[in-house]
Parts: structure tokens; sequence; C-alpha cells
């Protein structure tokens, strides 16, 4: 068991990363700072990671309960944020990437300097609030902001990208940036050894094309359908963008591109 590490939040994310770093996990829901410290107080960690945050079954349920958003989203992290630099121990902190607007047309993969600019939501900006709040201390202190997107994983849960679309049996038409979660499992150990700090995006090279999945997907199950869709005929508030992965890869770990690790995916998937 690594003591040194201890995990705020137990959710998909939450869990998966306890079960990798073998680490202690805390259940309490952080509502003030006495409450955070009494857990560094109980397990004594070096670092603790960040894994509370509220999306609901989607993000249009953050719309209907604003303040469990906010709390979950903005509060909680400020106030681990404080626990940490007051302790003087590492946070990380793990975020998201949809944050920001983005023109397939002519924009660049975002890089993590741009300012997120995806108002439209509230989900969008209660991670927008706590993301910056986080970038302004991590010039001083020990904080590492990771950004992840669209968590596609190799084992079904009905936060998986996998999952959804199986259920959905519809997918749109544009590409989108992904984080593999085995790979971001690998990736978030490896930041940590070398003790990074600030922001990093954490998805896949590339773009994934949702028929794609689905088409390696009914490979394995030749019964399946599914509809491809316009995005824009479904009326919906979102954001789909491309990430990059440039700033992570210059760290030396080796970012797999999306379309790699599809066969991957689906096999272990329905394994």
């Amino acid at each position: 068991m690594n003591d040194k590490i201890l995990i705020f939040g137990k959710g998909y994310i939450g869990e998966r990363l306890q079960k990798s770093l073998n680490c202690r996990l805390s259940d309490k829901k952080i509502y003030s700072f006495k409450v955070a410290q009494q857990e560094i107080n109980k397990f004594k960690p070096k670092t603790i990671i960040n894994c509370i945050g509220h999306i609901g079954r989607n993000v249009d349920d953050c719309e209907l309960d604003k303040d469990k958003t906010l709390i979950a989203n903005t509060f909680v992290p400020v106030i681990l944020a404080e626990v940490a630099l007051r302790n003087r121990i590492k946070l990380v902190h793990i975020s998201s990437g949809c944050i920001y607007k983005f023109d397939y047309n002519k924009d660049k993969p975002i890089e993590e300097i741009r300012i997120p600019d995806f108002l439209d939501l509230f989900y969008s900006r209660s991670k927008i609030y706590s993301d910056r709040a986080l970038e302004i201390l991590s010039d001083k202190y020990n904080i590492l902001i990771v950004r992840l997107r669209v968590p596609l994983d190799n084992r079904p849960h009905p936060k998986n990208l996998l999952t959804k679309l199986i259920n959905y049996k519809r997918v749109i038409d544009l590409p989108n940036s992904v984080t593999y979660i085995p790979d971001f499992l690998k990736a978030l150990k490896y930041l940590l050894s070398i003790n990074a700090k600030g922001i990093y995006n954490i998805a896949n090279k590339g773009g994934l094309w949702y028929p794609k999945l689905m088409e390696n997907y009914k490979k394995h199950a030749p019964d399946f359908k599914y509809e491809v869709i316009n995005f824009k005929k479904l009326n919906l508030v979102r954001t789909n963008l491309i990430l990059s992965t440039k700033k992570l890869e210059k760290t030396g770990f080796k970012v797999r591109n999306i379309k790699d690790v599809l066969e991957e995916c689906v096999k272990n998937y329905l394994k």
C-alpha cells in the first residue's frame, strides 16, 4: 500500500486510480477546510489527488443542480489546494478539457496555454473557475492539473464512452479528443514520478471519429447496429474539440494515437 498518496473522490476515476496506484482513498464529503484538514491529519499523505466532481448522467444535469455542481467542481478543488499548500504537500487535480470553443476549419489542437472560453454550459464554467485558480497557484506551489477528455475504457462502466455509444446506438459525425483510461493511468504515474506541476492535457493523440470505434466493436459483435447523425441536428449545447498532446510528449512520455488503441480497447472490453 502506497501511504504517501491519498485520493479524494470515490467515483469512476477515483476508484480506477486507487487500484492503479495502490493507495488510500477518502470518501469524505468535503464541505469545509476543517474536514479536509482532518483527512490530512488522519492519513498524513505527501500527495493528494482530487477526483471529486459532479456531472450527473450528462452535463445537462449540472444545469438542474447548480449548487451541487459549484461545490464539487469549484469549491472543493480550491479547498484542497489551500489544504495542500498550508501542509506543504502536492495536489493533483483531475480537470476537464471540455472548456474550450473549437472551430474545426481553423483551430489547431488546443494547447494548455490557451485561456478557456467555453462558457455556454454551467458544467464547463464550474470547471473553468477551479482550473484558472489552481493554474495561478501552480506557478508557486506544487500543483498539477490534468485535463481529461471523454474517457474511453477497456471495461464496462456507465461513464465509459464505449458503454455509452453501445447504449445510444447513435454517434455524431465529428472527431473528438479522447482519453483512453489505461493510458491515462500510465501518464499520471509518469507525471508523478517527475514531480510535474502546472497544466497537462492527458488525452490520446489525434481525434476519434466515433463511427470508427463502433465499426471496431461491430467486428466482434456483428449484429450490432448504429446510426451516424449530424451533430447540429441534435440541438445540444456541447463542445467538440481536439486537445494538443505536445506538452505531455515533451516530458518524455510516449502518447499513443487514439486509432492505435481501439482494437485493444474493444477486445478487453468484451472479455
